[in-house]
């Protein structure tokens, strides 16, 4: 089955550029560029992974972001911004609204490429197929891939997931930020490592009680806590 992405960007040369590429690697594409317009074909498309840019007319793209995450019919769909703000605060807002991933302009056609295979295989739950794992409160069923506190279930996005059962199969053990990009992200050691940061950060909020477990090893990274 072909995989649809849908570009969101008020900049015509960018979607086609982005599109032409997606296109290239075998993906279908379908775009948007305004905010209301992007709603509408998230919702009518049910695409499987959106490209969206931070810079929109009317409604911005941290906006479109908030509202895809807030409806259940479009909250799951992983999202990588695209956008020619270089702020770290914007991408740490982007982030925190449940983007899975950032790439600013200008950018490379071949790393949104790479970044676009990263994240969509890991949204399809590539994992062990039948495990569950515990640690006090914390329980993760990677083959339905949920997890609950006190029988409460979390809302997290795929890479959230994904980031929480690699350290939890990696327990007492300290995880570099470099190691759990490679592991987690399917990115080179020379990638930002503050994208790591931040979903840690984010994974915490959503741990709630259990967030003490996610325990971080200063100046080199995280460590799951090896006793409950």
């Amino acid at each position: 089955m072909v995989e649809t992405i849908l570009i969101i960007d008020d900049e015509q040369d960018v979607v086609d550029l982005v599109a032409f590429n997606l296109q290239r690697a075998g993906y279908k594409t379908v775009s948007a560029r305004d905010g209301n317009t992007a709603l509408q074909r998230a919702r009518e498309n049910q695409p499987d992974l959106i490209v969206l840019d931070l810079m929109l007319p009317g409604m911005d793209g941290t906006e479109v972001c908030k509202r895809l995450k807030a409806e259940p019919k479009t909250a799951s769909i992983p999202i990588i911004m695209l956008t020619a703000k270089a702020e770290e605060v914007d991408r740490v807002v982007g982030l925190e609204l449940g983007a899975d991933d950032y790439v600013t302009k200008p950018f490379s056609p071949r790393e949104l490429g790479l970044r676009v295979k990263s994240i969509l295989r890991r949204s399809k739950g590539e994992s062990k197929p039948s495990e569950v794992l515990k640690h006090g409160e914390l329980t993760v069923d990677i083959a339905k891939h949920e997890a609950s506190v006190k029988g409460k279930r979390l809302d997290l996005t795929a890479t959230e997931f994904r980031l929480l059962v690699t350290l939890m199969e990696r327990r007492g053990r300290v995880q570099p930020r470099e190691r759990l990009l490679a592991d987690v992200w399917d990115y080179s050691p020379d990638t930002d490592t503050r994208t790591v940061d931040t979903h840690v950060r984010r994974l915490r909020e959503k741990l709630g009680k259990a967030a003490d477990f996610v325990e971080t090893v200063r100046g080199v990274g995280y460590r799951f806590a090896e006793k409950g």
